[in-house]
């Protein structure tokens, strides 16, 4: 049997430093120019939420704003500058509770340290929102991006996360365009051959881990990778994030139930 060879290529776009207000997607293309670089059918390009966020004037001057008394409790409970924890509390969902450094929130849909608000990367005395709607800028940005290079492309805006009981981050997308982000793997087989019941294939978050190899954490300056030859469905839209409910989540799912569990027996 021959072995089945399948390669994927990535570069990383460095720009220079976005600002607010700047046009990101011109940024991209001088970029690419200066790089040598013309996209092909396929592509993906995925960027970095900062820099997104930071063109779209999603960043806030920490002495502008004024902390409640909320705020002020849970700032020095959890050891986050007060100012910045009464924005969590204005971009968050849900609060859960938090560690020295970061409060655990629920911010779109996904669970957020600190709601996402990125004081890396960010001016002195100020810090970056999420942006307002990844979906609608990924959009924005693919349709922009594929008028200008005449090909059909994918973008994803990625954040780096933390996993539950692991040291380091991985990549998440925030919102998607131009490709199918979980792709369904119920009903094929295993090695085996062993149906699987449960697998969903997280195209969109592994295309975020890949990239953020490149992308870095610091000050790398690369707020953008380009994935070539990925294994992914290209559609003509901007599909919705795929989320499960609290209840659904096999990690959240059985500290909720421990929880009401624990709350039941003290009423006993």
């Amino acid at each position: 049997m021959n072995p089945k060879i399948t390669s994927i290529q990535m570069f990383g776009i460095e720009t220079p430093i976005i600002r607010a207000g700047d046009d990101i997607v011109q940024a991209l293309e001088a970029s690419l120019q200066d790089a040598g670089i013309s996209p092909v059918d396929g592509d993906v390009f995925v960027l970095a939420e900062s820099a997104v966020a930071t063109a779209e004037n999603r960043i806030v001057e920490l002495a502008s704003i004024k902390p409640g008394e909320k705020a002020l409790s849970l700032g020095e409970k959890y050891g986050i500058d007060p100012r910045e924890m009464e924005l969590v509390l204005q971009e968050c969902d849900e609060l859960f509770g938090g560690v020295p450094g970061a409060a655990l929130t629920i911010t779109k849909g996904i669970l957020s340290p600190n709601a996402g608000i990125d004081a890396s990367n960010a001016p002195d005395g100020h810090v970056v929102l999420l942006p307002e709607d990844p979906r609608k800028s990924s959009e924005t940005i693919r349709k922009r991006l594929e008028q200008r290079y005449s090909c059909k492309l994918g973008v994803i805006i990625g954040d780096s996360r933390t996993q539950p009981l692991r040291l380091g981050c991985t990549g998440l997308a925030l919102g998607i365009s131009g490709f199918v982000p979980v792709e369904d793997a119920r009903g094929t087989f295993d090695i085996y051959g062993k149906p699987l019941r449960l697998t969903y294939k997280a195209a969109a978050d592994n295309l975020v881990s890949a990239a953020e190899l490149l992308m870095g954490e610091a000050g790398e300056r690369v707020p953008c990778v380009l994935v070539r030859g990925a294994p992914i469905q290209m559609v003509d839209e901007s599909p919705e994030m795929p989320t499960i409910s609290m209840e659904g989540c096999m990690y959240f799912g059985n500290i909720i139930k421990s929880r009401k569990e624990d709350t039941e027996k003290e009423k006993q």
